[in-house]
């Protein structure tokens, strides 16, 4: 796989080594146990994958290289490159300015804007609105296209079903950045329609079998369908895509559902003329992460500890992956770490920043999970590592290197 050049200042020597040395032993990826780090009193367990994704990597290297290469130019963005604070953080100082926030909001006018400008596309892609306003203002987005490739794929994938006449179900956050632009692909193929989750698809299914007036749909849908949507004729065959970051099983279990539904109402004979039958597709480092999650959440363990941008999908759901099983603290940086007796982290059902005193359990030893989201530097997770060694009464600190 391509390697970028991301500046140093987000690489750790410490987890790189860990990284390749893991690589080498499993070419194949077959292994997800995690890491074992043993700093006495603590015992650090390193999910085997995690951090910067392939697409992360190729906006950042893009956005930097894009600064270096025009000076004195207007450079924008969309929105956030990443969801990752430092890292927006970063792109600012280096005089990028954001054009809208993460939910679509603008926070400069695009009026404003002359084709003498750069603008950027993050990583989760825009709509073909934006992209042909921008280009009727004379700014070419190509260059500056950072969109993941997986997202992409997404697209392309969807276009292939849409093509063969099914609509296009998406199993996605309304108001995320890659669903938008997911969602305004979709619509330019066909008929299209987002689910946030199973509760919806639930109530999608009854629309599919009848149960419920076909009027109430667009109340119910409403800011999620395509426009010209009819709930009579273009839920009879359908094919599910999502935004790639959501959690593997609830993609799945959506898609099993709605083929169930389409089995009960059409016949299992007839089931591939109403289902396009898709692989999942979220991307490989959501896969791989989510996975080794999983594998590390089979270890003995006193709590998890979850390092990311506060908005991060992919971040979120490993968040949700822990709190299965463990307490679990999800923070953007080890400043969250105030001491042993303090910690300030993100709660994801209140949706805010809380404060949690004696966190930090009274064993020796004392068993930590760690992982990080997609777009998380590795940086970060290290000075996580430091600065939770500190906290814990005879932890030695984590090596430089291994």
């Amino acid at each position: 796989m391509k390697s970028f050049d991301v500046p140093i200042i987000y690489r750790s020597p410490l987890i790189s080594a860990i990284k390749r040395k893991r690589k080498e032993a499993d070419k194949m990826k077959k292994d997800f146990t995690p890491t074992f780090i043993d700093l006495g009193t603590l015992h650090i367990l390193l999910a085997r994958h995690f951090g910067f994704c392939y697409g992360v990597e190729n906006a950042i290297e893009i956005a930097f290289r894009t600064v270096e290469e025009n000076p004195g130019k207007r450079i924008f963005l969309l929105s956030e490159m990443i969801h990752n604070p430092q890292v927006n953080a970063d792109l600012r100082a280096h005089g990028i300015s954001f054009l809208q926030d993460t939910y679509g909001k603008q926070q400069i006018p695009f009026d404003t804007l002359h084709s003498g400008d750069i603008v950027m596309i993050p990583a989760f892609g825009t709509t073909l609105d934006i992209e042909k306003m921008l280009n009727e203002k004379g700014i070419s987005t190509a260059k500056y296209d950072t969109t993941c490739p997986f997202v992409e794929k997404v697209w392309n994938r969807g276009e292939v079903i849409a093509k063969k006449e099914y609509s296009l179900v998406i199993h996605g956050k309304p108001g995320h950045e890659e669903t938008r632009a997911t969602f305004s692909r979709a619509a330019s193929y066909g008929p299209a329609l987002i689910v946030r989750d199973m509760e919806q698809t639930i109530r999608l299914a009854m629309y599919i079998k009848n149960e419920i007036p076909a009027d109430a749909f667009y109340k119910e849908f409403e800011g999620q369908f395509s426009g010209g949507f009819d709930v009579k004729k273009d839920l009879q065959r359908i094919g599910v895509i999502n935004q790639t970051t959501m959690l593997a099983t609830d993609t799945q279990a959506i898609a099993d559902l709605l083929k169930k539904i389409m089995v009960e109402k059409y016949g299992e004979e007839n089931v591939e003329a109403h289902f396009a039958d898709t692989r999942d597709t979220l991307c490989y480092a959501t896969n791989d992460n989510q996975t080794a999650v999983n594998k590390m959440l089979e270890e003995k363990a006193d709590l998890a500890i979850v390092v990311g941008g506060y908005n991060s999908s992919n971040t979120s759901h490993l968040v949700e992956l822990c709190e299965l099983k463990l307490p679990t603290f999800f923070i953007s940086n080890e400043g969250k770490i105030i001491s042993g007796n303090e910690i300030h982290h993100f709660d994801l059902h209140q949706k805010k920043e809380i404060q949690t005193r004696n966190w930090l359990p009274n064993k020796d030893p004392l068993r930590v999970l760690i992982t990080s989201g997609a777009s998380c530097p590795d940086a970060i997770v290290e000075e996580v590592m430091i600065k939770l060694a500190s906290c814990v009464p005879g932890a030695s600190k984590p090596p430089d290197t291994i």
